[in-house]
């Protein structure tokens, strides 16, 4: 039976330039940066803004189309480029938790413009936390990491989140149910597999297959 490893964090540093990205600002300007303060106050008052990750480590053989795992094989040459330098990779569910998803539905019937603040924190924490998640890693256990690459992006199917799940039962370890339409809950919840060895310069956007997506860099 794989290990599966559970971490949790608390103070994960702020980039409010990626908020006011995802809120849709091309700056950040006072006013906004007052909103988005208030808005933090309110989600660290109400315990909204926790970390939670579980993950597996895993031998993997790359192949040209994809990936093998041991546990499964996944298809896509865009992650297999990904980890083509990597000798092992761990395979990760992360979440906030459902506090944030509570605050979005609050203020979505009563203060849309803040709805859309906590819409905007919800994506940058989860995303700044894994960000720290593996620099932690990274100094804890001496490795370099590849970029992370997450079922639905590129040519990986959204599908395998399905073996993700059997994997790391992230429902009983951090609380993250997967629906029919392969949607998790709580909403701020990722999903992905990160290679341990030599990064290779993958683009991160260069390598998806959405050309119209409004975060394309």
């Amino acid at each position: 039976m794989n290990e599966i490893f559970k971490v949790e964090y608390t103070d994960i540093p702020v980039n409010y330039k990626e908020i006011a990205r995802y809120a849709g600002a091309k700056t950040l300007d006072d006013g906004l940066k007052a909103l988005i303060d208030k808005c933090l106050e309110e989600a660290d008052n109400a315990k909204a803004l926790k970390f939670s990750i579980c993950y597996a480590l895993e031998d993997i053989k790359v192949e040209e189309d994809g990936v093998d795992f041991g546990v499964f094989k996944f298809q896509s040459a865009g992650l297999a480029r990904v980890l083509a330098y990597s000798c092992k990779a761990l395979i990760f569910a992360s979440t906030m938790g459902v506090g944030i998803d509570k605050l979005i539905r609050r203020y979505s019937a009563i203060e849309p413009s803040k709805a859309l603040i906590f819409q905007a924190i919800g994506t940058e924490r989860i995303e700044s936390f894994l960000d720290y998640f593996e620099e932690q890693y990274k100094k804890e256990n001496g490795v370099e990491l590849a970029n992370r690459f997450s079922p639905g992006f590129g040519d990986l199917s959204l599908s395998y989140q399905k073996e993700v799940f059997v994997l790391l039962k992230p429902e009983k370890n951090i609380g993250v149910t997967l629906n029919d339409s392969l949607l998790m809950s709580p909403s701020k919840s990722v999903t992905g597999i990160i290679g341990i060895g030599k990064k290779n310069g993958n683009k991160g956007c260069a390598d998806c297959s959405s050309k119209n997506c409004e975060f394309r860099g």
